[in-house]
């Protein structure tokens, strides 16, 4: 019987057997970010184990405030900061040179093919776009992780969906995996690795896969994989290049992580690609979604551009096709967030936020602040913004505000339109 990626993955990196179906994994990476890690290490501190197992295998930086919008944040900032130095960790990203956590990470090529990666956040699962086993985990298990580059994880079940055909000109990453988790619910996939195959994820970019995979988690899954394949090796050539003589000798060797053909699913689901519409979610849950035709008309306040799902280089030039010669509506606020200083930069020489701010949207710096309604974009009880992000629970974005969840495309043409709107009408 052959294996699924996450299967291959336990099996390569097993170092115990505690207790029925749990599995401890040796660990190749732990990232960190200043929200959840200073509650780590204040206890590690606090037990005489403020000890790192390995400084080279962990990566951290500062990105969901920043910078600091009051005392209590710059302390958390503070906290990690001060850890990175004590221990001497130089992938360590400081306000000026830091990004969104699941956009500057892979960006630096410190994911790769058969990797088991955590975090101290739920969207560690967007790693997996590069056929690595990435999971988000609690305080506790972070704690172990930098303490003993290992973690505790259930026996992996595995759900697969086939796409077939492609997307349709207008249709994204984005708007597919809403589509699933509209199917699926937000419980269809609790304590499950989804898999993803089929013509339309093998034709997507990396960009593209991470964003499918971000969303895993709010199907309730542990992790979401992508095959790792040419396009894999492509993007991650600056950074592999000395360790294979050939891009072909380096898809040889991580075609080892591809699910073997005849491996065993939970279950098994074909979706038909070209059916799949732009896609806009409604109240209060990710699994509430309808296509835009039927939210079409909706008011919005605010438009937000960016965050870990959606805001790489790629979602900001569909996002600048739109707007290009175009202005916002005079009641919108727009609002763009560049994921990385690289992102940030690569559109400032494209001319892209020239586009965007001659279209009247004001350019932040790269941070996690208006995703989880912390800053740069916190909404007003009432006020409602199309978002690019990935969640739009109760209060998400700003107590009593409402959050719709869409594409980079769909964004910007709710911009223009100060409502909801079909983005295939400016394409």
């Amino acid at each position: 019987m052959g294996k699924t990626t996450a299967e291959k993955i336990f099996a390569a990196h097993l170092v115990d057997e505690p207790f029925p179906g749990t599995r401890v994994l040796r660990l190749d990476t732990v990232l960190c970010h200043e929200i959840t890690t200073p509650i780590a290490i204040d206890d590690l501190v606090r037990r005489g184990k403020d000890r790192v197992f390995d400084a080279k295998k962990i990566k951290a930086v500062i990105d969901h405030v920043t910078p600091s919008k009051d005392s209590k944040t710059a302390t958390q900032a503070k906290i990690l900061r001060d850890w990175a130095r004590r221990h001497a960790i130089s992938d360590f990203f400081d306000i000026g040179a830091n990004g969104v956590c699941h956009a500057i990470f892979p960006e630096k090529g410190y994911i790769r093919p058969g990797n088991t990666v955590i975090m101290g956040d739920s969207h560690t699962c967007t790693h997996g776009a590069f056929g690595a086993f990435a999971a988000g985990v609690g305080t506790t298990d972070l704690e172990v992780g930098i303490l003993k580059g290992v973690c505790a994880f259930r026996e992996p079940k595995t759900i697969r969906f086939n796409l077939k055909g492609k997307l349709h000109k207008g249709v994204y990453a984005k708007d597919l995996i809403l589509h699933i988790i509209g199917r699926i619910g937000v419980n269809g996939a609790t304590d499950r690795v989804i898999e993803f195959h089929g013509e339309s994820i093998d034709e997507m970019s990396m960009e593209s896969r991470m964003t499918l995979c971000n969303m895993a988690i709010e199907a309730g899954g542990t992790s979401g994989i992508c095959m790792p394949d040419m396009t894999t090796v492509v993007y991650l050539w600056p950074f592999i290049s000395s360790e294979f003589p050939s891009k072909e000798a380096a898809l040889a060797e991580y075609s080892k992580w591809r699910a073997d053909d005849d491996a065993a699913y939970e279950t098994v689901t074909d979706i038909d690609a070209t059916l799949v519409e732009p896609a806009v979610t409604f109240g209060y849950k990710p699994d509430q979604v309808k296509t835009v035709s039927e939210m079409a008309g909706e008011p919005v306040d605010q438009v937000y551009i960016g965050s870990c799902t959606n805001g790489r280089l790629e979602d900001l030039r569909i996002a600048a096709g739109l707007l290009k010669g175009r202005k916002i509506a005079p009641a919108v606020r727009g609002i763009l967030s560049p994921a990385t200083p690289k992102v940030y930069s690569d559109a400032l020489k494209e001319g892209i936020i020239d586009i965007f701010m001659d279209a009247g949207f004001c350019v932040t710096n790269p941070t996690c602040g208006a995703c989880l309604g912390m800053s740069n974009g916190v909404l007003a009880e009432g006020e409602v913004c199309a978002s690019t992000t990935n969640r739009n629970f109760m209060g998400r974005m700003g107590k009593g505000g409402m959050v719709h969840l869409m594409s980079p495309a769909t964004a910007a043409a709710t911009a223009i339109e100060g409502k909801i709107a079909d983005p295939r009408r400016y394409l």
